[in-house]
């Protein structure tokens, strides 16, 4: 007879399943990475399956691990709520609140935008004044309660929570997969343009993936992500970005994924507050909100044929 494995356990594998790397989850769980291997090999061993397989650099979940991935995502999300529902049951009306947050523009147009308005009407003593922006250093932490930040950690003074790993993989206009150079290997995106808001660093990292030269610098550069998406649906070039950003646009047809060769960001989003702050509850709740909308998300996307 197996028993019941303990909770840390099955919360570092379920972070390892989502993420597909050790690295995304000590950091999301602020553990080092061997601990992290620690709990992975003692939950195979304590239930005697194969939960994993390497292709690459990458973690890929067997039959049986997806399996269990499916069982334990719900139970923390009962769990998470659970614990919400109890912390936020006073007996009395609930305090009214006011979160103050930094957002990228981007996230928050492509993804937040489809939930956001959910998350009010469920929690209605909850009123949510948004600032947008990317970097940073541009965030004035005396008006901000929470912020979410595409970079690495760490930061000093600050608790921080991964919102996911984030992969990238090329995204086009469905008309170039049929036009008249067609997408259909790796090579085949060098003869369209490459859509760039770096210096080509991302580009650089896929095309070594695939054992491709880079072509060299852009004839067009951009500093805004939505433009990128924007040239991305009117057939200008090649996105390298993830499938969380270009959801709807792929659920709306303006976007299809060329190629299913992805290689893992430099960095990830992340969900971010003053370590002070971390005792308001309007703060805990928003940010446990995100994540699990994050990790339903990722999960929809896994198991989407």
């Amino acid at each position: 007879m197996v028993t019941f494995p303990p909770l840390h356990m099955l919360k570092v594998f379920e972070s390892v399943a989502r993420q597909g790397q050790l690295s995304g989850t000590a950091a999301e769980l602020n553990v080092t990475i061997g601990a992290v291997s620690h709990q992975l090999k003692a939950l195979q061993e304590h239930l005697g399956v194969a939960l994993f397989e390497k292709q690459g650099r990458r973690l890929v979940l067997t039959e049986r691990g997806a399996r269990l991935q499916r069982a334990v995502s719900r139970g923390l999300a009962d769990i998470g709520q659970g614990i919400r529902d109890v912390l936020n049951d006073d007996g009395g009306e609930k305090q009214e609140a006011t979160l103050r947050l930094f957002l990228p523009p981007i996230l928050t147009s492509t993804w937040m935008s489809l939930r956001i308005f959910a998350f009010l009407e469920d929690n209605p003593h909850i009123r949510l004044k948004m600032e947008f922006g990317i970097l940073f250093e541009a965030i004035d932490w005396r008006r901000t309660d929470a912020a979410i930040v595409y970079g690495n950690p760490p930061w000093p003074g600050l608790w921080w929570r991964m919102l996911h790993g984030i992969r990238l993989m090329p995204f086009c206009s469905p008309r170039l997969l049929h036009g008249l150079n067609p997408i259909r290997l790796p090579s085949d995106v060098l003869a369209h343009r490459l859509l760039h808001e770096d210096d080509g660093t991302e580009w650089r990292r896929w095309l070594a993936q695939a054992r491709l030269p880079y072509p060299g610098p852009p004839d067009v550069q951009f500093n805004d992500f939505g433009m990128i998406l924007q040239a991305a649906r009117d057939g200008h070039g090649v996105a390298l970005v993830d499938d969380v950003v270009t959801a709807r646009d792929v659920d709306e047809g303006r976007l299809v994924q060329a190629l299913s060769l992805s290689v893992p960001a430099a960095k990830n989003y992340h969900c971010l507050c003053m370590e002070e702050n971390l005792s308001n509850p309007a703060i805990g709740l928003f940010i446990d909100w995100l994540v699990e909308q994050s990790e339903t998300q990722m999960l929809r996307l896994q198991f989407t044929p």
